[in-house]
C-alpha cells in the first residue's frame, strides 16, 4: 500500500502536473528479492518503466545502506555498546554496502540530471563491509575490547535476509556513464515480452490491481502469490503473519 500504491499515485501526479524529473529511490533489496519490501521496490521500478514517456523524465536509482539514515545499524550498535553489550550481529559472514548521506544525495541528483527517461541507475558502492568487523571496530573506538569487555553475539539471519546484497540481477547489463560512480542498467526493448509499452503497462496495472485487492482483504497468501507473478525472481519465504 505504501511502496507500490504510493509510488503509482506519485507517478500519475507527476504526469498530471507536468513535473520535469521523477527519480525513484530504490534499493539493492529489489535484486532477487527475498522479502515483500524488496519485491515491492522491484514492482516500483517496473511501474517507472511503464509510465515513462509521458512528458516527465522518469528513472530509478538503486543502492544499498546509507550510514546514519533511519534504520542504519550503526546507531543500534552504539546504543548496545553504551548498555555494555551484547552487540548483536545476525551472521559472522553477512556483508553490506555503505555510503554517507551527502554521497547518496549528490549521486541521486547526478543520476536525475543524466537520466533521459526509463533508466535504472546503479550507484557504485565501493567494497562491501562485514557487519561483524564494523561492530568490533565500533567497540574498539569506544575504548573497549570486543569479546572481552563487550560480547559480539550472532543471532542468526532473519527471515528473507541475505548474506550478501546485490545491485544487479541476472540478465541486467551495466554500462558506465559520464560520472565515475554512476552506472546504468541496459534496458531491453521487448517490454517484458509484451511487445509494446502500452501492453506492458496494461498487463502490469491489471496485476497490481489484483495485488491491491489481496492487500485490502489482508490475504497474505494472495499477496505472496501475486507478487511472485509480477516479480518471478522473488523468492517467497514461508512465515506466519501476526495481525
Amino acid at each position: 500500500s505504501n511502496n507500490i500504491r504510493g509510488n503509482q499515485v506519485m507517478l500519475e501526479k507527476a504526469i498530471e502536473y507536468e513535473v520535469g524529473h521523477f527519480v525513484l529511490v530504490s534499493t539493492d533489496k529489489a535484486v532477487r528479492p527475498t522479502n515483500i519490501m524488496g519485491a515491492s521496490k522491484r514492482v516500483c521500478e517496473l511501474l517507472v518503466q511503464s509510465y515513462m514517456g509521458n512528458g516527465t523524465r522518469m528513472m530509478a536509482v538503486r543502492f544499498g545502506n546509507v550510514v546514519g539514515s533511519s534504520g542504519s545499524v550503526i546507531p543500534l550498535f552504539r546504543e548496545q555498546i553504551e548498555r555494555g553489550g551484547p552487540v548483536t550481529v545476525t551472521h559472522p559472514e553477512v556483508t553490506r554496502y555503505f555510503m554517507t548521506i551527502p554521497e547518496a544525495s549528490q549521486l541521486i541528483l547526478q543520476a536525475g540530471a543524466q537520466g533521459k527517461g526509463g533508466e535504472t541507475f546503479i550507484l557504485a558502492m565501493g567494497t562491501p563491509i562485514k557487519i561483524a568487523d564494523m561492530a568490533r571496530d565500533l567497540i574498539r573506538l569506544s575504548g573497549k575490547e570486543p569479546d572481552e569487555d563487550i560480547e559480539v553475539r550472532f543471532s542468526g539471519l532473519r527471515q528473507g535476509e541475505k548474506l550478501y546484497e546485490e545491485l544487479i540481477t541476472e540478465g541486467e547489463g551495466i554500462v558506465p556513464t559520464t560520472h565515475k560512480k554512476i552506472l546504468v542498467l541496459k534496458t531491453g526493448g521487448d517490454w517484458n515480452g509484451m511487445g509494446s509499452q502500452e501492453a506492458f503497462r496494461k498487463h502490469l496495472l491489471d496485476q497490481i490491481h489484483a495485488l491491491y485487492t489481496a492487500a485490502l482483504l489482508h490475504d497474505v497468501q494472495g499477496i505472496r502469490q501475486k507478487m511472485k507473478e509480477i516479480v518471478p525472481e522473488y523468492e517467497v519465504q514461508e512465515s506466519t503473519c501476526v495481525l
